[in-house]
């Protein structure tokens, strides 16, 4: 591969990244430098005593065939495609790799023809020809300044789904999806969901695509979701093929959202994009909450916003809790890999929210154009965002609690997930309700904790479940209002609310408004009230939660002491009385009421955790539900079943949802006839989401018919690699004594493969993640099968390695004998004499004090 640069002035010597590169020459002016004007390392190349000015070319080989980590320049099935963010392009040729290098690209490509008919790169064609009777080149020019990061490359034999979409001012715009032939039938939703999203780009944040042709290349081969290379996006297929045969609604609603999150990042991350890493949040955090805004306003915002606080909740908290925590702007890194966080991009969404929540729609908006106005072509910071955002306020005019952000930006520098406890008074003499809130700072290690600028939205719920109007006195001056964000920038602070005659309930942290933790004293009749009547979609849903959750630990603490655990029966009239308000209400919003809390999020609430009694204790209540409302549940299920073929659209994946959560809870009684209803369905289903739920329930159960079941998926969908994925995760996350055995044998299936990605994540990765009984097992298996695979997979794919790797970093949430196990496989690991960065750097800080 040659490059050409023109340098302006600079320093006497250019030092460039560069590495796994075999260097052919180096021309400065088409004169070739002797080897004593440059020295060649396995990381850069720093050639000596360079002029002012001057055209750069570099000669180098690479061999992406033999390229296992995915970063730079390699080979999947058969095509050549690239992965440079976040340092990959120094593995295609040595270059000054820095996000803050901005520069334009015109790319040629030369290749057999017959094999590599389709050569892709960034930005506008500009020409293609014959080189010889058996190769031909393509030539792409990008008209628009980017980092190296951005650039982008595919050859190979591709199908192609086109379209058009015509943007707000007249441009026609030219759209490609391209994938492998035999999946040319599945890229219909892709485009469709990438048309959606230029449109609502448009009309919500008034930003129009800039280029004149948009592609996208779905590959197998893929450490990550998607990439936003400008005007070329390469996508892992997970998130461009479906069909109803092959994807789930889940499949449907994550290609929609990730379609549209790359395609976002063209303003949020390419034309604006980062000064150095450290500011990956600028982009992810910001693009992140746009696309978060797009399912939302597209589908249900209810349930986008119960989702999205779920999965940051189960993870990030405990990212936010374990050895790994960092700020969303991190202030050191061995590998920028290991900082794809799920606090940079979820964590950092949530600021972004937040901001969002203390200027408004219409004073955020104009933060954001601004924004965009002064950075547009530049590498930005976090302290650009927030500054454009501050000065919003101020010309607004604002009071001093919200127009002053100084606070605020502490969200950026400081680890860990503040607590605020509450409490409540009610003086009936003079018709006033009292919240005090304490801020309590998480404590990190070398981090001196510091208040912050806290969005707390909170409502009054009266009886009969009125919501009340009225005023705050210890805030500025505004009209009463059943909805009020408080602004929580003290340590203790004191809000009083006039003019209320009974005491009320309060509805707190609303919309789940800041990422903290709320500790309120709550009683069960009052988490009943708020489940039934709070008129906050998100709070009802978590009032269930929070009742759900205290049911659930003091099982779990029982079954810890050997004691036979308590059954509520509040929770079997909650859970009738919402299956029968669900025939009348949005039935996705139903089946997220009666969704019980995951064991990864009980596990978060407790200091010591019992897997196996988190475990027991929400199958146990599993088991009482159904037992009492198995007639109910039935017929529910029966109600929500469908005669009509499958369509994707939110309002069928709701009664799906609800039809499958209900056969689920009907299976945890072991019922005969519950089991033949999922093996009926199994058999039936004309739809991935129904087929896959039926066998996932069979095989979890433990029933004789899910070995039958999964022996008929695989020879149904053997040649549908993305349905087998599905499958190696049913049995990688299954909670029985054989799981452990059977993940094993799947190792060496001859449809597992270990350079995949996307396998080992539906296996290696469910497991690990997925399945928490049997993952900590207490002989200490699991673990030591997970440091065998990291070992594995380290001098593969160092990314991927480095990701399992923090699996076992959360070692100090188990009992003594867990940690000692998991110690153990950690410090194997270390004792290895070649270690990537990524694994190097999570093991070491998962053993520090």
């Amino acid at each position: 591969m040659t490059i050409h640069k023109t340098i302006e002035p600079g320093p006497d010597d250019l030092v460039l990244d560069g590495g796994n590169l075999k260097l052919l020459g180096v021309e400065i002016d088409n004169k070739q430098l002797p080897e004593n004007r440059y020295t060649l390392t396995s990381e850069s190349l720093t050639v000596h005593s360079t002029p002012k000015a001057f055209s750069l070319s570099i000669e180098t080989e690479i061999k992406p065939q033999e390229n296992t980590s995915l970063e730079g320049l390699y080979k999947s099935n058969g095509m050549y495609c690239s992965q440079c963010e976040a340092e990959g392009f120094r593995n295609i040729t040595f270059f000054p790799d820095r996000p803050d290098v901005l520069t334009t690209y015109t790319v040629t490509i030369e290749a057999d023809k017959t094999a590599y008919p389709t050569l892709l790169a960034n930005g506008n064609f500009i020409a293609a020809g014959a080189v010889s009777p058996t190769r031909h080149y393509a030539k792409w020019e990008d008209p628009f300044r980017k980092p190296c990061y951005l650039f982008a490359l595919v050859a190979g034999d591709l199908a192609v789904l086109e379209d058009t979409f015509t943007t707000k001012s007249g441009r026609t715009i030219r759209l490609q999806i391209y994938t492998e032939h035999h999946n040319a039938d599945k890229c219909g939703h892709a485009m469709a969901s990438l048309k959606k999203a230029m449109a609502w780009d448009e009309v919500r944040f008034n930003l129009e695509i800039d280029l004149d042709q948009y592609m996208i290349v779905a590959v197998d081969d893929f450490n990550a979701g998607a990439m936003e290379n400008k005007g070329l996006n390469i996508f892992n297929s997970k998130y461009v093929l479906a069909n109803p045969q092959t994807a789930t609604d889940s499949d449907y609603e994550g290609i929609e959202s990730v379609v549209a999150h790359e395609y976002f990042h063209n303003w949020t991350g390419n034309r604006v994009t980062c000064r150095d890493w450290f500011q990956l949040s600028l982009k992810e955090g910001l693009t992140v909450f746009r696309d978060q805004e797009f399912t939302s306003d597209t589908l249900s915002r209810a349930i986008k916003r119960i989702q999205d606080v779920t999965f940051l909740r189960d993870h990030q908290f405990a990212e936010d809790a374990g050895p790994m925590a960092h700020p969303i702007r991190p202030e050191s890194y061995i590998e920028i890999n290991n900082f794809y966080t799920l606090t940079v991009y979820e964590k950092g969404a949530e600021v972004i929210r937040m901001l969002h929540t203390i200027l408004g729609e219409k004073l955020f908006q104009e933060g954001v154009a601004l924004y965009i106005q002064r950075h547009d072509g530049e590498a930005a910071t976090t302290d650009n965002f927030v500054q454009a955002m501050e000065d919003v306020l101020q010309k607004e005019n604002r009071s001093n609690t919200t127009t002053d952000l100084r606070l605020f930006r502490r969200w950026y520098c400081q680890a860990g997930t503040p607590t605020l406890t509450i409490s409540s008074s009610y003086d009936e003499n003079n018709k006033t309700y009292t919240l005090a809130v304490e801020q309590i700072p998480a404590e990190i290690k070398g981090q001196r904790p510091a208040v912050l600028h806290i969005p707390l939205a909170v409502g009054l719920i009266a009886e009969g479940g009125r919501e009340l109007s009225v005023a705050v006195d210890s805030q500025p001056a505004t009209p009463p209002t059943t909805n009020h964000v408080l602004h929580i920038t003290e340590t203790i602070q004191t809000f009083r609310f006039t003019g209320i005659d009974k005491r009320p309930v309060p509805s707190l942290l609303r919309n789940f408004s800041a990422p903290v933790k709320i500790n309120y004293d709550y009683s069960d009749d009052e988490l009943r009230f708020l489940l039934l009547h709070d008129t906050d979609p998100f709070n009802r849903w978590e009032a269930g939660q929070r009742l759900f959750t205290k049911h659930l630990l003091s099982c779990a603490e029982a079954f810890t002491l050997g004691q036979t655990p308590f059954y509520d029966e509040c929770l079997t009239d909650i859970f009738a009385a919402l299956l029968n308000a669900g025939s009348e209400s949005d039935k996705a919003f139903t089946a997220q009421l009666l969704s019980l809390p995951t064991e990864a999020f009980l596990a978060e609430q407790v200091d010591s955790v019992d897997v196996d009694a988190i475990h027991k204790a929400r199958e146990f209540v599993r088991r009482n539900i159904s037992e009492n409302l198995v007639e109910l549940l039935q017929e529910s299920y029966r109600a929500n079943c469908t005669e009509k073929p499958y369509t994707y659209n939110p309002e069928l994946a709701g009664h799906r949802q609800l039809k499958n959560l209900c056969l689920n809870l009907l299976l945890a009684s072991s019922s005969p006839e519950a089991e033949n209803m999922c093996r009926l369905q199994f058999e039936q289903a004309d739809n991935m989401t129904d087929e896959i739920a039926a066998l996932k329930i069979l095989v979890h159960a433990g029933c004789e018919s899910g070995v039958t079941a999964l022996a008929a998926f695989f020879s149904k969908w053997v040649n549908e690699t993305l349905v087998l994925n599905k499958w190696f995760t049913v049995q990688a996350t299954a909670p029985l004594p054989e799981t452990f055995s059977r993940v094993q044998e799947l190792l060496d299936h001859s449809h597992f493969n270990i350079k995949n990605p996307n396998k080992v994540r539906a296996l290696i990765g469910s497991f690990a993640a997925g399945n928490p009984v049997c993952f900590h097992d207490k002989s200490g298996q699991g673990y030591a099968f997970l440091a065998d695979q990291i070992l594995r997979l380290d001098p593969l794919n160092p990314n991927i390695a480095s990701r399992l790797m923090a699996r076992l970093s959360h070692w100090r949430r188990y009992d003594q004998a867990r940690q000692a196990l998991m110690q153990e496989q950690i410090k194997r690991i270390l004792s290895q004499t070649k270690l990537s960065n990524g694994v190097y750097e999570i093991a070491t800080k998962s053993l520090k004090n």
